[in-house]
C-alpha cells in the first residue's frame, strides 16, 4: 500500500478547505445536476453542447471534492514553534533582495493553502526551501526559475 501524502497547513487553511468542500457538496453539486437535467430536455445528447459542458463541470466538481477530502483527511496542522527564531512552516518572513530591492513578506504554508497573491508561499517553493532554517540577518542565495537572487532576512514572525 502506498503512503499517502501529508498536507501541512494552518488551522485556518484547513477550515477554508472544509468550507470549500461543504459548498461543493451542498450547493455546486446540486447546481450541476440541475444543469444536466435541463440539458437533457433539449433532446439529442450526441449534439448537445450544453449537456457536454455540464458533464465536464460535473467531472471537475467531483474531482475537486475527492481532492479536498484527501487533503483534509491527510492534513497535518502546523504548530508554530515560537521558541525558535528560524524560518519555519507557519511563520512570516520579511526579506530584501540585495543589493537594493524592496521588502517582501511571505508566510510559509503547506502547498494546500499556498496563494502568492495573499502572500502565502508553499514550503515546496524555491524561495521557501532556501529560507527554511535561516535567521534574521542571514543572507541567502535563492534559486528561482528566473535565475539566482540574494536576499537578506529582515524579520521573522
Amino acid at each position: 500500500m502506498a503512503v499517502e501524502k501529508v498536507f501541512p497547513m494552518t488551522e485556518e487553511g484547513k477550515q477554508k478547505l472544509e468550507q470549500e468542500l461543504e459548498h461543493l457538496k451542498s450547493v455546486k453539486r446540486k447546481e450541476v445536476v440541475e444543469r444536466i437535467k435541463i440539458a437533457r430536455s433539449f433532446g439529442d445528447l450526441s449534439e448537445n453542447s450544453e449537456y457536454d459542458s455540464a458533464k465536464e463541470e460535473q467531472a471537475f466538481v467531483e474531482g475537486r471534492i475527492t481532492t479536498l477530502e484527501n487533503m483534509i483527511r491527510n492534513a497535518k496542522i502546523i504548530v508554530e514553534d515560537a521558541a525558535t527564531n528560524a524560518v519555519s512552516l507557519g511563520k512570516s518572513v520579511t526579506f530584501v533582495e540585495l543589493p537594493d530591492g524592496d521588502e517582501e513578506t511571505y508566510t510559509i504554508v503547506g502547498s494546500a493553502e499556498a496563494d502568492p497573491f495573499e502572500g502565502k508561499i508553499s514550503n515546496d517553493s524555491p524561495i521557501a526551501r532556501s529560507l527554511m532554517g535561516k535567521q534574521v540577518g542571514d543572507q541567502v542565495n535563492v534559486q528561482t526559475p528566473g535565475g539566482e537572487m540574494q536576499v537578506k532576512i529582515v524579520s521573522i514572525k
